[in-house]
């Protein structure tokens, strides 16, 4: 890994960040993209490959990663590719008999849809962190310190004094105008501003495991699959591969690894539904947290991901909420670093993501009592018409984990229509549909995603800053463009008067942010004068955090 020096103070950064996981490789991103200097402390110096830890990256994320260019370069590097399967078969074993399957599972399709420019990718987290990693190299005002750990920081209103330890152990001092723990749960980010979890586990001991099956081909398997369900009696979880050159991974559910008696190869064999041989390369226990902090922030520190809310992996949403969290703050800090913001704007990531982290956290959790051990049946494998009847009677009540595979409400759909810094045009504020996305351009709502005439993205051509969306030629971008421009905001102006079904977006014109949600719609304004040009400015200022929050009328 390439550390890049930095000028002037040595031990000081505009941003420091804590943990170079998901979470804080997006942070560096978004801010070294902007040319904004930042320092990341990783206590690992490389990254563990045998252990797949997430394996889901989100429709959502993935549009993120294409904002930064680096979609294609997740999928060339993911040894899993989408084309392989985009199902969830619920099975008595991997060899055994299939009962049901969940058909494109978590966005997994191989044509192009229409309602994201990018859908799901199984991939393991080690993967996706040595392509950002990479990505953090190629970034000129970033510094990532592989071996070194924040021990203790000190918050305050001017800005943040940091304990660090290296790789030989002596200790240093950094400071920083702000710090963003992505520390995960065992880091020291909380303790620097008192926060605290709070909420459950899950009942039930779970034991992750790697390995290898070199007997079992792709003849042996009962379907082609992302994830293979098994609903056995002895032994109930998930197994999947993790690359097409023989490596898998496995969750034996309700398994105790601190008895001293599992034997994970023997319940390899039971998943798998042969006795086969199995070499195991890894195993990790873990019980499913559904734990959410009391606040996000201090006065220069800020949580991000697992530092602040820890979800159960049911559905695979933990990893990709960790790098909504670090995307929404960072081009907040961005605004702040570059001097065009207002102090509402950081005030604004607890309200706007707080509550994306506590709806996810309860629609995953409430899969905590339909875990594999709640559908098995001794005769559910049986070659009888008991066992074809007990086989109908799953299929209907697997229709109850419908939600953990197909999201698209829950990935897509969120919003910050209550947040400060969007602006409130009266419309009604969508539904919380977990399963079912409606495309929605109410401010607050992620910009509904359109394919253009060329093929490309409309995301493709949104600025790096706010982007003015103008859907009617006639409509005078010139008092949006006047406002930004004397306080220094990135606003693009973005003519599409052509656009796919335009007249859904409820207005000719759309101010979106940088991360592709919608922070105001209005109509156009040719012939308001000063007052249209006040108003505009109050709007401007509104979503940059430098004023209050203004009504629809006022707009």
């Amino acid at each position: 890994m390439t550390v890049h020096r930095t000028e002037g103070r040595p031990d000081h950064y505009p941003v420091l960040i804590a943990g170079g996981g998901p979470s804080g490789l997006a942070v560096a991103i978004e801010l070294g993209r902007a040319g904004v200097r930042c320092c990341v402390l990783e206590p690992r110096q490389s990254v563990v490959t045998d252990r797949p830890r997430a394996k889901t990256t989100s429709a959502r994320t993935m549009e993120l990663f294409r904002r930064w260019g680096l979609a294609d370069r997740v999928r060339a590097a993911a040894p899993l590719p989408v084309s392989y399967a985009q199902d969830v078969v619920f099975c008595t074993g991997l060899t055994g008999r299939e009962i049901t399957r969940f058909r494109n599972a978590f966005a997994l399709h191989t044509e192009r849809r229409d309602e994201f420019a990018e859908c799901g990718q199984q991939i393991p987290q080690p993967v996706i962190e040595a392509v950002l990693r990479e990505a953090v190299a190629e970034l000129s005002s970033v510094e990532f310190l592989a071996g070194y750990r924040l021990l203790a920081a000190e918050d305050g209103a001017r800005g943040v004094r940091a304990q660090v330890a290296g790789p030989d152990g002596r200790t240093r001092t950094l400071t920083a105008d702000y710090l963003v723990g992505c520390d995960g749960a065992s880091g020291v980010s909380r303790a620097a501003i008192g926060a605290r979890y709070a909420g459950s586990s899950g009942q039930l001991p779970n034991l992750n495991i790697t390995f290898t099956a070199p007997g079992l081909s792709e003849r042996d398997l009962c379907a082609r699959a992302v994830h293979y369900w098994v609903l056995g009696k002895e032994a109930g979880g998930i197994v999947g591969r993790m690359d097409l050159d023989g490596t898998w991974w496995a969750i034996a559910q309700g398994v105790d690894a601190t008895t001293g008696t599992v034997d994970p190869a023997a319940l390899v064999r039971q998943l798998i539904g042969a006795d086969l041989e199995a070499h195991v390369q890894a195993t990790d226990p873990w019980s499913a947290r559904m734990l959410l902090v009391d606040h996000y922030r201090g006065e220069r520190v800020f949580l991000v991901g697992d530092a602040a809310h820890l979800n159960p992996p049911w559905g695979g949403h933990g990893y990709n909420t960790c790098v909504g969290d670090a995307v929404n703050l960072a081009w907040k800090l961005v605004a702040v670093v570059q001097g065009w913001a207002g102090p509402a704007l950081l005030d604004s990531y607890e309200p706007e993501r707080r509550p994306v982290a506590e709806r996810t956290i309860a629609d995953a959790a409430a899969q905590e009592s339909r875990l594999a051990h709640a559908f098995a049946h001794a005769d559910l494998g049986a070659d009888t018409p008991t066992g074809a009847a007990r086989r109908t009677a799953v299929t209907r009540e697997l229709e109850a984990k419908r939600g953990e595979f197909h999201s698209l409400g829950l990935v897509l759909g969120y919003h910050y229509a209550d947040s400060p810094i969007v602006v409130d045009d009266g419309s009604a504020v969508p539904a919380h549909e977990p399963l079912t996305y409606h495309g929605s351009a109410r401010p607050g709502t992620r910009l509904p995603h359109r394919w253009l005439p060329d093929g490309t993205s409309l995301y493709d051509h949104l600025g790096p800053g706010f982007t003015l969306l103008r859907l009617d030629g006639t409509a005078d971008t010139t008092p949006f463009l006047t406002a930004a421009a004397e306080r220094g905001i990135p606003l693009t102006v973005l003519d599409l008067p052509h656009l796919p079904d335009a007249a859904s977006y409820g207005a000719p014109l759309l101010l979106v942010r940088p991360e592709q949600h919608i922070a105001w719609r209005g109509p156009d304004a040719t012939d308001g004068g000063a007052v249209i040009d006040a108003a505009r400015g109050a709007v401007v200022d509104t979503v940059r955090g430098a004023a209050h929050v203004l009504s629809a009328e006022a707009t």
